[in-house]
């Protein structure tokens, strides 16, 4: 079904049973758990889908090994059990990671301490991941990795995805179960009657036009921007916007077989993860204080400290800042304590809040959207008691179907396995929809293939070509300067599925160039 077809759907119909607000990670995962009651869902995103922190997150379906030392071990548990029913129920959507985390004489986190965590962690988990590696062994598995100090490091088991295309895989599966869900629909107003928020006044950003949306519950999922909806029934702000910006470097650059812990020069944690064929650095974890309505990009202080801090730990490499091939940076909803001044002692506990009838879901983590969901919606089963019945029993996704795979057997193994985890029984479709005979050749150094924009253009609500090269495919992070050797043949798909005309064409083109050089590239400014 179209954009514009569920458009249609959504202004013709009467009272929904829900109204998310919201596209990312936490409101597809609203939008499945409440279809799966037979509650009648509708999902409105002001922008595209995933665009804010579910696309720019540190990649890890993870326990937050961290918060252990933060003494959060309710969230660890919890986060670990989440992460446990995704490697489950996505396989190759969600899958293992093997990190391993250096320990050196005179460091704050020694053998004893790291071991520790990790045997909590492990407990959490139900099954035993942690194992010691003496010094030469550390060295023979992470090539450049600084001999100083290395008495040796603990490997452990945890797990990554691509959060966008998980985000696009539970909003399908909302579909599936009757879900409507339309991408830059921004909420103008919020409707009030007997019982509260009863709705809302949406605008669609490619139309211009506005119309209601009725709605017996309103979830507010709208990430960093909750404090915004959550003003208009008077309630004051909740939220602590934190920033966590990420270098991308080459393989070829910074070759990594499994992701690396470490600790930068202050003490603080950083990670280098292997992802689709690149090796990520990240975070940073600082507040952010610019407009949330300009993208956020990586501040000179962030590269740097984070380049160091790769250097530090991997000096055999000699990483360059032309190494970089991108950057992002996303914007963590994190609920203020006021306790803190230092913002990675802040908890990343969700915060789930009904005020003037509108339930408010935010502050938690990628990992555990499932289980937020459910709380939140068994909360609001005092307005639509269907939503009593929110279970984290069943399956996230459903088995494909059996006559799925047999209809991949032309693709190239890598390709049918990739297309399972990220569409589900619809990579059958996929497969029938490409065009050219090379369309399964993989694009540079990634490991997606051509056929994957044709597929996001015909059927995955494609407004903007930044929709298509930095969510339905991650090519604007994976390749130099946002992919602007391959724009000409994209551009070429582009007319052929959106009806683009060279107009169009060429304004979408300098409209991405432009974020590209603001948002994912090298940093400018001082």
């Amino acid at each position: 079904m179209t954009r514009a077809e569920n458009i249609a759907r959504l202004s013709d119909s009467s009272t929904f049973d829900v109204l998310v607000v919201g596209g990312g990670i936490a409101g597809a995962g609203l939008a499945l758990e409440a279809a799966r009651t037979g509650a009648r869902t509708a999902l409105v995103e002001a922008r595209d889908f995933a665009s804010g922190t579910s696309s720019r997150s540190s990649k890890l379906v993870h326990g937050g090994l961290r918060y252990l030392a933060l003494g959060q071990f309710g969230l660890t548990r919890e986060s670990v059990r989440e992460r446990t029913v995704l490697l489950r129920d996505a396989p190759g959507l969600v899958t293992t990671q093997e990190f391993l985390v250096p320990v050196r004489a005179g460091g704050k986190n020694g053998k004893l301490k790291i071991g520790l965590a990790l045997a909590v962690y492990d407990f959490f988990a139900g099954a035993r991941t942690r194992r010691w590696r003496g010094a030469a062994d550390v060295q023979a598995a992470i090539p450049g990795i600084s001999a100083d100090g290395l008495r040796g490091g603990w490997s452990y088991g945890d797990a990554e995805t691509d959060d966008a295309r998980l985000v696009f895989r539970v909003l399908r599966e909302a579909r599936e179960l009757g879900a409507l869900a339309v991408n830059y629909l921004e909420v103008e107003d919020l409707a009030r009657g007997p019982a509260g928020v009863e709705g809302a006044r949406v605008r669609d950003g490619v139309t211009g036009e506005s119309f209601e949306i009725a709605a017996r519950v309103v979830v507010n999922a709208t990430g960093a921007w909750s404090d915004r909806l959550r003003r208009k029934v008077g309630a004051p702000p909740k939220l602590r916007p934190l920033r966590g910006s990420h270098l991308l470097f080459a393989a070829d650059r910074f070759p990594l077989a499994q992701a690396v812990g470490f600790f930068a020069e202050d003490g603080r944690p950083v990670f280098a993860v292997p992802w689709e064929g690149a090796v990520l650095v990240g975070t940073t974890d600082i507040d952010h204080r610019a407009d949330l309505d300009i993208e956020p990009a990586i501040s000179r202080t962030e590269f740097d400290y984070l380049l160091h801090a790769a250097r530090r730990e991997f000096p055999a490499l000699d990483l360059r800042e032309n190494d970089v091939v991108s950057t992002w940076a996303g914007v963590r909803p994190v609920v203020a304590s006021g306790a803190h001044v230092d913002p990675s002692k802040e908890a990343r506990d969700h915060l789930i809040v009904e005020e003037g009838g509108l339930l408010t879901v935010t502050g938690g983590k990628l990992t555990t959207f499932r289980s937020t969901a459910v709380a939140a919606l068994r909360m609001a089963s005092t307005r639509v008691p269907a939503l009593g019945r929110a279970s984290e029993a069943a399956r996230i996704f459903a088995p494909t179907a059996a006559r799925t795979s047999p209809a991949l057997n032309d693709l190239p193994p890598p390709v049918a396995r990739r297309w399972l985890a990220r569409y589900g029984d619809a990579a059958a479709e996929a497969a029938a929809a490409r065009v050219l005979p090379d369309e399964l050749e993989t694009i540079g150094p990634t490991p997606a293939v051509w056929a994957e924009l044709r597929w996001a253009c015909r059927r995955e609500d494609v407004v903007h070509l930044d929709d298509l090269l930095l969510r339905r495919t991650r090519l604007g992070l994976l390749l130099r300067d946002g992919g602007a050797e391959i724009l000409p043949r994209v551009g070429d798909i582009a007319r052929a599925e959106l009806g683009w005309d060279d107009a169009r064409w060429r304004a979408e083109a300098e409209r991405y160039r432009a974020l590209i050089a603001r948002c994912y590239s090298l940093p400018v400014e001082a």
